[in-house]
Formats: structure tokens, C-alpha cells, sequence
């Protein structure tokens, strides 16, 4: 049987067919589809959202202690959040095989950085499987269960977003999903309770499992030698492979599918074989690195390789460098006329737009936190000073209030991240008595990863109904006093709301409700249309920045009238509220 699958779906595919029990995950860009197609096998594994990643680790190491097969998968910066419990996990062992997937972002495509996830496998010493395209995907996803198994530890996955995303035939073999029976529970707390007397340990047995697995990949078929010259050789990896292989053909290829712990007789053997050896692989010099430090000479080159995503060009430049018979990399040449910029926008009747107009008005200082809500920073709102990462709105806030600065303090944030991370923050700030005032953008849906579900939707991953959890009786029970929900499109109420609250003394929790228009399939709930008798061009409206509004008729040197597009028009009326001169009006 074969389909057509990006690596995402294969993985997906894989974990169905090696009966895993229980998948667990936040959404995340580039590793959402695993768990949204992994719930198209909802009858035999168990898949949910979790409301972040340190949880959705937890739930599969508990499935994996339970005896059953377990998966979880999150975008890099991701598994910062989950290392505390995957970090003490790879010392205890797993029962049911467990398979950790890291989607990794070279060149941050939808990501605030790059950092390269093999360091945090080789940091907590598990087995790190790198597949290249989609066909080694859904084979070293069924591999890494039975690798986890055999050695009582979580394997990780690699996977980046050249991978997750591209799509190829998958021999599925004779696919046929179906719950597996647990291995039988033993209560044992030498090995799952790692207090110093135990832990002490098992630090030993994970250095002895270290050697085992060592001896597992130099023997492992996930490891391949390509033949060819041997003028050359090139020890890579992933996806980098695949740029070798279409600028390399000719020269003999080590192709390291098991890459932590270290084949290292396997890589020493194929160095002796070579006269040259140039190691190629996307982001840190991981392997380089280890192969150096056995002594063996690894060819330099000025060719960048180690930071954002390879390509096949870079990697010509780099044959280029070496071998001199084929040309440079031909470099792209600027238009003579430069293009319109295209920057992102909140889309049309986004009621995130509201509140980032009014927040700018007020001349707030708004720390934000990760979501849609990040393009609030860009012109002409203006209206965003930091996004450090998942749950950092509130604690940013609370540390600018401490430290003194002046002026009006904002934190802001999504529904989901709410759940994922900021409920912490807003619980320290409110302990602490430090008066930040924090705007929970309420639209119902975990909007910038695909629109998933969260604990505030009703529903979960597989569709089933689920209790709404309400952000503000949350806030209530943690003290607040002032909590406030706003309509996001009622512009002058939440200016009186948000002025009121950051020129308080006291904690505010302000919840700005409006349903992401595209999840909602309110997109075209109404229109709007401009009067041109009433324009003034007066450019108040533009300072909106929907991309909706386009420039109409020219009624003085550079003062343009405002036109809506009705291909784009929500009909959220939030213009309208801006125009003095009642200009605007909604006519459908």
C-alpha cells in the first residue's frame, strides 16, 4: 500500500500502525499535523491537545509507565518547555516504547528562534533518529518504538520543517492499525520514583545504556553508505542528504539516520576510507563536532552551512569551494523596479485590530507573548514592544512594574496562551500585589497554529464535546477583583475599560471576546462601505491598517479617501467607529 504523505502525516501514519496507545501534543508550527492526523486513527489511539508541552510529555510518560506505547511531538522551542519531566524520564526509562518528535525551524519560518533540538538529545541522553524524507519518516517512527522498548528509553525523533512539510510516496506495507495489548505494570520505585537514593543509580545504568545503544547504531540499517569517489567523502544527516546527494552524486556518502549516541567505528571506518572528509548538516556543527573530537580531520571551507536552512545552492557554493569544477551558485538579481512589500496583517474584522488601535492611542507599553496577535507590532499600529516567548506577556509586565518605568503597562495575550502558560504568570503577579493589567485576547480558537481547539472552544482534538473552561472565573478564583470582559469591536468601551485598568492601582484581567472571524466563518458576516460625500481623507481610518481599506479618489495632494474592498470586508464596523465624520457605514 502507498500514499502520498509529508513526514508530518508519515509519523502519524507510523504511530497508528506500531500500536501506539496514547499521542499527546500542543500545536505548533512546524509539527501540528502529527496529532491532527494521528486523530484520524481516533479508534485505536487515544489523542488529545494538551493545554502545553510540558503537559503533553507528562501524559505520554505516564502512558509509557502504564505499559503502553506513547507519542508526543511539539516544534522546538517547544520542548524547552517539556524538558524538566523529559530530562529526569530518560533516567527512569521507558516501559511502553515512547517517541519524542521535535520539529525543528531552520531558518525560523514561524518561529522567534533557531536552535538546533540534537543538542537536547545528546543533553538527555537519548537515542536521536533524523529522517530525510517522508518514506524514513514513517519507518524510523515504527524503529523508535521498538528502539525505546528494547532499551527503556524515549527516542527522539528529528524532524525540521523542510521535512514535516514536503510530501512523497510512503510504502505503508500492509497498513493495518490496531490497539496493542500494555506490557504488564510492575510497581517499582527504585526506578520510577528518582529520589538521590535511586537516581544515583540509574545515572549509572543510563551511561551503561549509552554504550548499548552506541552498539545498536553502528549496526543500525537507519545508517547507510552511499558509494562513489573517494577523492571526497561526506558524513551528513536529515535533509541535508538530500542536497548532498543532488550536488554530490558522484562522491562516496556516510548517511547517519541514528545520529546520537555517535556510530563512531562506523564514521572512523568511512573517514579511512576517504582521502577528504567535509561534514554537511543544517544548523550546529553536532556531528562535526564529535567527529573532530575523535581525532579525525574534517575539512574546512568558507562556505556558511551552520546557520538557517540549507539549500542546494548553498551546497553548490560549497562544491564550488572544494572541488572547483562546477560553477558558483547563481545569485538572485534585484528587480530594477523594487515590488510592493506584502508584511503580514491581522486579517479583515481580526478583533485583535481593536485593541491594538486603542492600546497605541492610550501610548502603552504592551508586552506580548506568541500568536497572531504578534503582528499588533507592525505599522501602523505600532503597538507591541516585546514577544519573548509562550507565557512571558505577564512576568514581562510585573518586571517593567518593578523595575519602576513609568507610564502605562500592558501585558497581551491569547485565549490558548492563557491556558498554556500565562495563568502562572497572572498568579505570580497577583501574589506578588504587582498591578499589571493584562488583556486576554478571548477568540475562542488556537488561531495562529491552524485554528486547533483549546480548554475554552467546547470541543477537543477528536471533535468530542468538552466542558468550556471561562478565563475569567479563573482569574476571579486566583483573587482578581477586576475582571472585565469587552466586546474587541466596541472601540470606545474597551478605551475606557484599558485606560481605566492601567491607570488603576490594582490587578486587572480585561477579556476581549470576538470569534476569529475564519474559524468562525464570519468572514463575510457583513460589509461596510464608504461614503465619498462624508470623506474628509482625513487618513484616521488607515491608521486601523485592515486590508480591507484601500486608497481611493485623490481630493487633495497626497490626502486619499478611503475605499473597502468587499472581497475583504468582514463588516466588523470597527472603521466606522474611528470616522468622525460617519463616513463609514455597514451595509449588509
Amino acid at each position: 500500500m502507498k500514499k502520498f504523505l509529508s513526514a508530518n502525516e508519515a509519523v502519524a501514519h507510523a504511530a497508528a500502525q506500531a500500536g501506539c496507545a496514547v499521542a499527546s501534543a500542543y500545536p505548533g508550527t512546524p509539527s501540528t499535523e502529527i496529532l491532527e492526523n494521528i486523530a484520524k486513527f481516533k479508534d485505536v489511539v487515544a489523542c488529545e491537545w494538551a493545554v502545553n508541552e510540558k503537559v503533553a510529555m507528562e501524559t505520554a510518560i505516564g502512558a509509557s509507565m502504564a505499559g503502553g506505547r506513547a507519542l508526543t511531538a511539539m516544534k522546538h522551542v517547544g520542548l524547552n518547555v517539556a524538558m524538566d519531566p523529559l530530562m529526569t524520564f530518560t533516567f527512569v526509562g521507558a516501559t511502553g516504547g515512547m517517541v519524542v518528535v521535535s520539529a525543528d525551524d531552520p531558518g525560523m519560518h514561524s518561529s522567534q528562534n533557531e536552535q538546533d533540538n540534537r543538542n537536547l538529545a545528546k543533553f538527555a541522553r537519548m537515542p536521536l533518529l533524523e529522517p530525510s524524507d517522508s518514506q524514513e519518516a514513517y519507518d524510523m517512527t515504527i524503529a523508535a518504538f521498538d528502539i525505546s522498548e528494547k532499551f527503556r528509553v524515549p527516542v527522539m525523533i528529528r524532524l525540521t520543517t523542510r521535512t514535516s512539510h514536503s510530501s512523497s510516496l510512503v510504502e505503508l506495507g500492509d497498513f493495518a492499525p490496531a490497539k496493542r495489548a500494555l506490557i504488564p505494570y510492575v510497581k517499582d520505585i527504585t526506578r520510577t520514583i528518582p529520589v538521590p537514593m535511586f537516581a544515583r543509580n540509574q545515572r549509572l545504568a543510563a551511561e551503561k545504556r549509552t554504550a548499548s545503544l552506541r552498539a545498536a547504531a553502528e549496526e543500525s540499517a537507519l545508517n547507510k553508505v552511499f558509494e562513489g569517489k573517494t577523492s571526497l567523502g561526506i558524513v551528513t544527516s536529515a535533509v541535508a542528504f538530500q542536497y548532498v546527494r543532488e550536488i554530490f552524486p558522484d562522491f562516496a556518502v556516510l548517511k547517519l539516520g541514528w545520529t546520537n549516541p555517535l556510530p563512531k567505528k562506523l564514521v572512523s571506518d568511512f573517514a579511512a576510507k576517504v582521502d577528504r572528509l567535509v561534514v554537511v548538516e543544517e544548523l550546529d556543527p553536532f556531528l562535526e563536532e564529535q567527529i573532530k573530537a575523535m581525532g579525525i580531520k574534517v575539512e574546512s571551507h568558507e562556505t556558511e552551512l551552520n546557520m538557517l536552512e540549507l539549500n542546494a545552492d548553498r551546497i553548490q557554493d560549497l562544491r564550488h569551494e572544494l572541488l572547483g569544477d562546477v560553477p558558483a551558485a547563481a545569485k538572485p538579481v534585484p528587480c530594477k523596479e523594487p515590488l510592493p512589500t506584502r508584511p503580514p496583517v491581522l486579517c479583515a474584522g481580526c478583533g485583535h485590530r481593536g485593541v491594538f488601535y486603542v492600546l497605541s492611542k492610550l501610548k502603552a507599553t504592551v508586552t506580548g507573548d506568541i500568536g497572531c496577535y504578534t503582528l499588533g507590532a507592525f505599522p501602523p499600529l505600532n503597538a507591541m514592544d516585546s514577544t519573548i516567548c509562550m507565557g512571558a506577556s505577564i512576568g514581562n509586565a510585573a518586571g517593567m512594574k518593578k523595575a519602576g518605568l513609568k507610564g502605562r503597562i500592558c501585558a497581551v495575550l491569547g485565549d490558548s496562551t492563557f491556558f498554556h502558560s500565562d495563568m502562572t504568570g497572572a498568579l505570580s503577579a497577583f501574589y506578588n500585589g504587582t498591578p499589571v493589567t493584562t488583556v486576554v485576547l478571548d477568540n475562542r480558537i488556537t488561531a495562529m497554529t491552524g485554528h486547533q481547539d483549546n480548554p475554552g472552544t467546547g470541543r477537543t482534538l477528536a471533535g468530542d464535546p468538552a466542558p468550556v473552561t471561562e478565563i475569567g472565573d479563573i482569574a476571579k478564583a486566583m483573587g482578581y477583583k477586576k475582571v472585565v470582559k469587552v466586546s474587541a469591536d466596541d472601540l470606545a468601551g474597551l478605551e475606557k475599560t484599558l485606560a481605566d485598568a492601567m491607570d488603576g492601582d490594582e490587578g486587572a484581567l480585561i477579556i476581549a471576546y470576538a470569534p476569529c472571524r475564519i474559524a468562525a466563518k464570519l468572514t463575510k458576516e457583513g460589509l461596510c462601505e464608504v461614503d465619498p460625500e462624508k470623506c474628509k481623507a482625513c487618513g484616521a481610518c488607515f491608521k486601523m491598517g485592515c486590508p480591507a481599506m484601500t486608497r481611493g479618489a485623490e481630493i487633495r495632494p497626497g490626502a486619499f479617501q478611503m475605499k473597502i474592498d468587499h472581497n475583504l470586508c468582514a463588516g466588523c464596523k470597527q472603521c466606522g467607529q474611528v470616522c468622525k465624520f460617519g463616513a463609514i457605514k455597514r451595509v449588509r
